[in-house]
């Protein structure tokens, strides 16, 4: 406990995204892309053999951590170092290995990988927060609510087409997912500069040769799409628009968590509260939203990032230079491992949201009254009485139920007003009847549905394979 430990590791992020970025997954990807590299050269008529390969499969595993600090230490570069440690159990393939590459060929390809084994994690979780909104949505798409303009009450709109506008931004972002990852290019073989000078070399001139290594090994890796052209990295761009995906899925979980916490406290919908659970240490009375504002916290980190990998994009020189390298160990790994925690959080408050239907209706039927004056004013003139008239005593009426509500607190009265007004000709029954809060929520039923069948539910019947996910948060 003397030394400081990463909280996104400790406290918030799932063992699936913990190890994708991993030290022992990126140096076993190393080595899986040697045994590649190898393999393909050898096919290409380079003079490897059969019991080298199979010496380097045999120790891919064996990875001596230690011995790789102590070269790392000595040679100020970790992919030296990591050839080393590999040649040192596995000999009779130690002058084969990294065998014309670049440092970029194992860091690069195995960022890529990493970039899209992380991406198909936070797809799985995107899917089941989108599942869990629509079920919401569907179940609550009749429970008509107050809707707020500029946090001001509004007409009225519905619980569940409310969830549809936070599973709107959802959807836009999943999208926005599916074409990052079908469009998605793998660094491959290019050499030094990207001219694949060192292979020109060793294929003695030969670039079909050249070429089928570069896609074959791409393919190897499960990447269909390989640059065609580079310097001695992948485009920097693409870390820049992965963090500004990340940076998207953050922006719309934040927007969810602060309609939640707002709605919390009006007393109307509550995120999960356990039987144990302290929301203060002062005030035992306490039931505060933390979850939702755990993920506004971390939304916040992550869409503070999304400027760093910009700017790292913007200054890269020439062919590669190399104050890239630290910000990316930083960047990258940790805008995935927030999101992840943000899914996580997310998908736990689904599971647990609680809706107060009646102290919904009661601050419905605190401003309905006022809703309703423009109809009843349409009601009183088809009933033989001037517009005008009709609406200077309407508007004295609002005036004062409002001065009751806003300065002596009390209950508002208009309704009661109207009934009592013998100058007001319309039924009374009928005023009761025009005050069905469900008279004003418009097509929000329809459109929620609509809603749903068309854009969330081809993408959870897509992925109905990824659906059901358990979470159980570490505090």
């Amino acid at each position: 406990m003397d030394a400081y430990k990463n909280p996104l590791e400790e406290r918030y992020s799932s063992k699936e995204m913990l190890f994708n970025f991993s030290p022992d997954n990126k140096f076993q990807n190393w080595r899986k892309l040697w045994i590649a590299l190898a393999e393909i050269e050898k096919e290409l008529g380079l003079d490897i053999t059969d019991e080298q390969i199979q010496q380097l499969k045999d120790q891919a595993t064996n990875i001596d951590y230690q011995k790789a600090a102590e070269y790392e230490k000595k040679f100020r570069h970790d992919v030296m170092a990591h050839v080393h440690t590999y040649g040192d159990v596995a000999p009779l393939a130690k002058g084969i290995i990294h065998l014309g590459a670049t440092s970029a060929f194992v860091g690069d390809n195995t960022d890529l990988i990493q970039i899209r084994d992380g991406l198909l994690i936070i797809r799985k979780q995107l899917v089941n927060v989108i599942k869990n909104l629509s079920d919401f949505a569907l179940k609550y798409k009749d429970l008509p609510t107050l809707g707020f303009t500029h946090f001001q009450p509004a007409q009225l709109t519905t619980v569940g087409k409310r969830a549809t506008l936070w599973l709107q931004s959802l959807i836009l972002d999943f999208e926005e997912l599916e074409f990052f990852l079908e469009t998605l290019r793998f660094r491959g073989v290019k050499g030094t500069t990207g001219t694949a000078a060192s292979f020109l070399e060793l294929f003695g001139g030969d670039y079909a040769k050249v070429k089928h290594l570069d896609k074959a090994l791409s393919a190897r890796f499960g990447f269909d799409k390989v640059f065609g052209v580079s310097g001695q990295t992948y485009d920097r761009k693409v870390d820049a628009k992965v963090v500004a995906l990340l940076s998207n899925i953050a922006q719309s979980a934040h927007k969810f968590t602060n309609d939640l916490r707002l709605l919390q406290n009006l007393k109307e919908i509550e995120e999960p509260f356990e039987k144990n659970q302290i929301g203060s240490s002062a005030m035992a009375y306490k039931r505060n939203p933390m979850r939702s504002e755990r993920i506004g916290a971390l939304a916040k980190y992550v869409m503070s990032l999304s400027s760093s990998s910009a700017m790292v994009a913007s200054t890269q020189w020439f062919e590669r230079t190399l104050d890239d390298s630290a910000n990316k160990r930083l960047t990258i790994p940790q805008a995935f491992l927030a999101v992840d925690a943000i899914l996580l959080i997310w998908n736990n408050i689904m599971s647990g949201l609680v809706v107060y239907e009646n102290r919904i209706n009661k601050h419905i039927m605190e401003e309905l009254p006022f809703m309703a004056t423009e109809y009843i004013i349409m009601e009183e003139v088809k009933a033989g009485g001037d517009r005008q008239e009709i609406h200077e005593i309407i508007r004295q009426h609002s005036m004062e139920a409002s001065k009751k509500v806003k300065m002596e607190g009390k209950e508002n009265d208009l309704l009661q007003r109207m009934m009592n007004d013998e100058r007001l000709r319309m039924d009374k029954t009928k005023i009761m009847e025009v005050l069905d809060p469900k008279n004003f929520i418009g097509f929000a039923p329809v459109q929620t549905e609509e809603f749903i069948r068309n854009e969330a539910q081809p993408i959870i019947d897509r992925y109905a394979h990824e659906i059901g996910l358990e979470v159980d948060l570490k505090v």
